[in-house]
């Protein structure tokens, strides 16, 4: 420090930068020095220097930007509210390493060294003790949820639904268990014979596959026994959403019993026992496919292969099927059925390409007539894209243009391709006829 000087009532120092020295009251005409001792006041013989004040790197660039021709001056605000360091020294990061300031957490690892403070334990916190405020032991107990059947069933649904989207039983299985369902473990099978009821064939194939992957470690015979009662029981509400769910459920029985997760003897017991309309014609589903030829084996495929996994020709043999008990029937919704459950909309296109081969083998106004029926109703519905039906119609030209053999070695004449074509469009089934009439 510098020694003291003592002008009327202001102390200076003798370093500060000041930039004039107060001599009672007045400014002294000289800022170099000050004379005398007055009063017992220190006698300074030594100049008054001035000492400028190193600026921080922050600072010299904010300065350089305010002297540059763009004019740009940093607000003091933002300066004096930066919490990068100020002495010019630093790397730029936060003060006191971020432990500082308003709404910071704390500096890394500050939370070890709180539990050695006293006083550091919350006393709102359940595991503080009055007593003993040093005591560190915490005892953890566990709390089993008490959740309802229909909370219960909720959760499994969702679960379910998920196993739709991905197919992964492992998985499933694993989400199954955090649910800790082990004394309600029948209601997996329960919630998802349910869920299955109202989706379609495939997804009903997954849910078979999902049950017999759960048994012997999640679900065990009693589990599904207990599970496919309560599903009985409750047919009379099942009818109200699904009217399909006697036979429905009767396959699923049927299929478990397949797949050996319950004994055959499981039908025997409700023998003279059901009452219920619904009950009985579960029961004899399950008996009558158990009893087929081969029943067993059958079974794997009570569902039917999903539209995927089906070979192309199975799905052209079952297209053409179709179309012959259609022109046998002439039930249109009975043929959309049939369609839909074949669940391959991307290869609809084989449906109007038969279609055209079968009026064409005909040779009659009314196959072609009804055809066209067929298609226009499929076509109207969007069932059958409008993409999938052009699609058809240019397979039939293109075979037509490699030498007038179409699909199973049918031969015509071109004439009677064109004026299938211009019947189609003329029925709105597509916008323009691909193929230029015959000369």
């Amino acid at each position: 420090m510098g020694d003291l000087a003592v002008i009327g009532q202001a102390p200076v120092m003798a370093g500060d930068p000041v930039d004039e020295v107060m001599v009672n009251g007045m400014a002294s005409e000289s800022k170099e020095n000050v004379e005398g001792l007055i009063n017992g006041v220190v006698e300074l013989t030594e100049r008054v220097k001035r000492r400028a004040k190193r600026p921080s790197k922050f600072m010299t660039k904010e300065l350089s930007r305010a002297n540059s021709d763009t004019q740009v001056i940093a607000p003091l605000r933002a300066l004096k509210n930066s919490r990068k360091s100020r002495n010019g020294f630093g790397r730029g990061l936060p003060k006191k390493g971020g432990a500082g300031g308003k709404g910071t957490w704390g500096a890394l690892g500050s939370e070890l060294a709180e539990e050695e403070l006293d006083g550091a334990i919350d006393s709102n916190d359940p595991n503080y003790d009055e007593a003993n405020p040093e005591n560190r032991e915490y005892k953890i107990k566990v709390i089993n949820l008490d959740r309802s059947n229909e909370e219960l069933q909720k959760q499994i649904s969702s679960l379910v639904a998920e196993y739709f989207d991905h197919g992964d039983t492992h998985e499933t299985y694993l989400s199954l268990e955090e649910l800790q369902v082990s004394t309600r473990a029948h209601l997996v099978v329960v919630s998802a014979v349910e869920l299955a009821m109202e989706h379609k064939p495939s997804h009903r194939e997954m849910t078979s596959v999902l049950l017999a992957d759960l048994y012997g470690h999640l679900l065990f015979e009693p589990h599904y026994a207990k599970g496919y009662d309560t599903l009985i029981k409750n047919l009379n509400e099942l009818v109200l959403d699904t009217p399909e769910a006697p036979t429905i459920l009767g396959n699923f029985i049927a299929r478990s019993i397949a797949d050996d997760c319950i004994p055959p003897k499981f039908l025997q017991g409700y023998k003279g026992k059901v009452d219920c309309e619904h009950a009985v014609v579960t029961l004899a589903r399950s008996d009558s496919l158990l009893s087929m030829r081969h029943g067993l084996v059958r079974l794997d495929n009570v569902w039917g292969v999903g539209g995927g996994t089906r070979p192309v020709k199975y799905l052209v043999k079952q297209m053409v099927l179709l179309l012959e008990e259609f022109l046998s029937s002439s039930d249109i919704a009975e043929a959309t059925r049939c369609l839909q459950e074949l669940e391959v909309p991307h290869f609809h296109h084989e449906l109007v390409y038969e279609a055209i081969v079968m009026a064409i083998e005909k040779m009659d106004t009314r196959t072609s007539s009804m055809m066209c029926e067929l298609l226009d109703s499929l076509h109207r519905a969007i069932i059958i894209t409008p993409t999938q039906m052009r699609a058809g119609f240019l397979r039939v030209g293109v075979d037509m243009s490699q030498g007038l053999n179409l699909g199973r070695g049918t031969s015509c004449s071109s004439g009677v391709v064109w004026e299938g074509g211009m019947e189609a469009q003329e029925t709105g089934l597509i916008e323009q006829f691909c193929q230029d009439e015959p000369d």
